[in-house]
């Protein structure tokens, strides 16, 4: 399981996570450069924390996403909308990251994705 944090200062966000809640970094491995990265993913125990740039403390718009990981992102997708669930179409977040975004009956977001 993965949940996407939408940041405004990445360095500050990467600090704290890291520094101060002694998450590890997973992604950038390494000594890559964080202050310039758009994507940092934090290792928090059972779920993955990726902070995302970009995030302007917009109310709604730069909310928490949950993301749960599937093997099959076409079965997942089918068997969702035979569910009910109005699912997004699904799309290629980067190269290999298939994504399909929806929401709970309460209006939080959510994503499938999987990864070739």
């Amino acid at each position: 399981m993965e949940l996407i944090l939408y940041v405004e200062d990445m360095p500050a966000q990467v600090a704290f996570y890291r520094d101060v809640l002694e998450m590890r970094v997973k992604n950038p491995s390494g000594n890559a450069d964080l202050a310039n990265a758009s994507w940092v993913e934090m290792d928090s125990g059972s779920c993955t924390l990726a902070l995302h740039a970009g995030g302007r403390r917009r109310f709604g718009e730069d909310a928490p996403k949950f993301v749960f990981q599937v093997t099959d992102i076409l079965a997942a997708h089918r068997i969702l909308l035979e569910r009910g669930v109005a699912m997004g179409d699904i799309f290629q977040a980067a190269p290999g990251v298939w994504v399909a975004n929806a929401s709970d009956p309460e209006g939080n977001l959510f994503s499938i994705e999987s990864h070739d």
